[in-house]
């Protein structure tokens, strides 16, 4: 059993981890950087250690600094949350070099899942459904060209090592390729220093669902249902739900002992996510990330699991608490995520909180690291809390977030809560009839900007 777990990270993650340490009995370490000194997850850690400046790459995304924070507090393992270091195979590889443990998969999985054409390789040749495109890299725009005349437009163009939205341009026509393959590769080049890139056929009315995946790494795996991440604003994530509201229990089952018998082959460890687009009853993979997700309290509210406990107890050796079998669903699970943006420009907002209540009550979960007097630094992810609520069914959980949406006060900056009281006042939302495409449409309709 380990007896400290430092959290590389900050914000709600670094709670949600440390609240599981907490639980289990275990001491955790906070690391901060100077503009995190008065944070919350600070103020909760059993100890903390500043590891520099407020430039993430000078702190949070610092390897040395983090490596050292562990020496000095004599941690045995690292929980790396999401974001920053969660899916650096280096990192991963120099902890494991400094005989400590890494909470989470292994660097190779990482490193595999990492590159988008390598994961799409593996996840076909493990018999997971993936997008028709290229086989590969694509070199020059003649090939992209001919790619695209082979699988029909519209297709997209992605670079390997992207994530987030960056390094992804859209060809509707064979006209639209030269500027859509140049554009996506400088992207790529520019965010990630990797300007290869690779096409597949845009689906144009696909929603986004993704498979919450957990391995022991020796071989078992279970699949934790799916969740319905299909309102998005320029690929970024906004609304999140579990169960999706359009998959029936057959495509469930199909879908999920396919992604539980790929990872259970190549022995994955810990919590995994398998996304896919669905669109007229088809699964297409297009990514897995190999850490935590910002949306898994709706599956743990779903199955009532504590996915970072389960992620700490499998890396210490442990059995997984629970099999496939133990698994059932129950009722409807519903996350909004709150940002400090200003609308209808969605523009990051950070400045002083001058009061801050959580909404509470039977079904309602808020993970945020706000408090009174609270300032919210500008160096970081606008993300300052999210909101998840459960209910017996969909209905009741929309009914839910409604009056939950209605009890949260955050005062002194602006938030994107007055998105989620008006998307409520949506038919679509009510009927779950939307895909990725929708909210972009929604916004560019209700507010002038998508």
């Amino acid at each position: 059993m380990f007896d400290k777990i430092l959290i590389a990270n900050r914000g709600e993650i670094a709670l949600r981890v440390i609240r599981a340490c907490r639980e289990m009995g275990i001491q955790s370490v906070a690391v901060h950087s100077t503009a995190d000194a008065d944070a919350m997850h600070v103020r909760m850690a059993d100890e903390s250690v500043c590891i520099g400046p407020p430039s993430g790459t000078q702190s949070y995304l610092s390897i040395p600094a983090i490596i050292s924070a562990c020496e000095i507090t004599g941690a045995q393992a690292i929980h790396p949350g999401y974001g920053f270091l969660s899916e650096n195979a280096n990192f991963v590889q120099i902890v494991e070099d400094h005989g400590l443990t890494f909470i989470g998969p292994t660097a190779e999985h990482i490193r595999v899942m990492g590159d988008k054409i390598t994961a799409k390789d593996t996840m076909k040749d493990l018999g997971v459904p993936c997008v028709p495109g290229s086989d590969g890299g694509v070199p020059d725009l003649d090939t992209a060209k001919k790619i695209g005349e082979e699988i029909g437009y519209p297709v997209i163009i992605k670079a390997t090592a992207g994530g987030g939205g960056r390094g992804m341009k859209v060809a509707k026509t064979a006209a639209d390729m030269e500027q859509a393959f140049m554009t996506a590769r400088a992207e790529g080049k520019a965010a990630f220093g990797n300007d290869e890139v690779y096409i597949e056929k845009y689906l144009t009315t696909p929603r986004h669902i993704e498979i919450q995946v957990f391995g022991d790494g020796k071989g078992k795996a279970v699949h934790l249902g799916e969740r319905d991440c299909s309102l998005q604003r320029r690929h970024q994530k906004v609304f999140e739900e579990a169960p999706g509201p359009c998959i029936t229990p057959e495509e469930r089952a199909r879908i999920g002992k396919t992604c539980a018998d790929a990872v259970a082959k190549i022995n994955y460890i810990g919590a995994g996510t398998i996304e896919f687009l669905y669109e007229n009853g088809e699964f297409y993979f297009i990514e897995m990330n190999t850490r935590l997700q910002v949306e898994h309290p709706v599956t743990e509210g779903i199955f009532g699991v504590d996915l970072v406990r389960e992620q700490i107890r499998v890396a210490e050796g442990l059995p997984m608490s629970f099999s496939q079998d133990d698994l059932e669903i129950n009722g409807h699970s519903i996350e909004v995520r709150i940002n400090a943006e200003k609308l209808p420009n969605f523009a990051p907002c950070p400045g002083k909180i001058t009061q801050y209540h959580a909404p509470g009550g039977l079904g309602v979960r808020m993970d945020s690291a706000l408090y009174d007097g609270y300032s919210i630094p500008p160096y970081y992810d606008s993300l300052i809390g999210k909101l998840i609520v459960h209910g017996r069914d969909r209905p009741e959980a929309l009914a839910r977030l409604s009056r939950a949406l209605g009890e949260l006060i955050v005062d002194g900056v602006d938030t994107t809560v007055p998105l989620f009281h008006a998307l409520l006042e949506e038919k679509d939302i009510h009927t779950g009839e939307y895909n990725i495409h929708w909210l972009e449409h929604w916004l560019e309709t209700n507010l002038g900007n998508a």
